[in-house]
């Protein structure tokens, strides 16, 4: 299942903040999609908070885990590595079929060269494979690499992990949202959108999460904690 990017309409990516194409993404979704299919979304989002999750993800001051994951090439990435070079920023999405995500990766791609030109390096963490990351990065034509979580250990190691209630569970089945196919396992399990800043050391700078999938940091803001 693909997200059509306003980039494949237009020669340019879109360059407005970001609060502002996914505030756009949710009025579309608020018009076409059934109210019954919305409420659902709302009460996932509404027992996440309930559970304080994204309270209890990594904060500032912790320490990034080393891990090793492929890229959307199958390229072996090794976050050791990633820090020997400098800080880290690094952002965790569910996948190719949510279209905040896919706003939010454009976005970032759009700030890519600047990261990298302050010294750091950019990575976005996601459960699905590394066939469904390479689709991604190729369709959007992202500017840096698509990391595959299996199983979202790493994700886990930052405490964003939850399991898709049954009842979600139905509405993905409906809307050919497979994760099963998607993400290679039937854990039915996402990350809640989450992004971090790490120093060379691996200690955390910035760290932002969320448990409404509709809100994603500013680009901008992650670029400030690089520099």
């Amino acid at each position: 299942m693909k997200w059509r990017s306003l980039d494949e309409s237009t020669p340019e990516a879109d360059p407005r903040p970001l609060c502002e194409i996914l505030a756009e993404r949710k009025d579309l979704i608020e018009r076409y999609v059934p109210a019954e299919t919305r409420a659902a979304y709302a009460r996932v989002v509404a027992e996440l908070r309930n559970r304080h999750l994204a309270e209890n993800t990594l904060r500032v001051g912790q320490k990034v885990a080393a891990f090793e994951l492929q890229d959307h090439n199958g390229k072996s990435v090794s976050s050791a590595e990633l820090l020997e070079k400098g800080r880290l920023v690094l952002f965790f999405i569910r996948g190719r079929w949510c279209p905040f995500c896919v706003g939010q990766t454009e976005a970032m791609s759009l700030i890519a060269r600047q990261i990298t030109g302050a010294g750091a390096s950019l990575v976005a963490i996601s459960p699905q494979t590394v066939k469904q990351s390479f689709f991604m990065h190729d369709q959007h034509k992202l500017q840096f690499p698509l990391l595959s979580d299996p199983g979202n250990q790493v994700a886990r190691q930052f405490g964003l992990v939850y399991r898709v209630p049954a009842y979600q569970q139905a509405i993905y089945r409906r809307v050919f949202v497979n994760l099963p196919l998607t993400n290679g396992d039937e854990s039915w399990e996402l990350p809640i959108p989450a992004a971090f800043v790490a120093d060379r050391n691996g200690t955390v700078l910035y760290a932002s999460a969320n448990e409404d999938y509709t809100q994603r940091p500013e680009p901008a803001e992650l670029l400030r904690a690089v520099l």
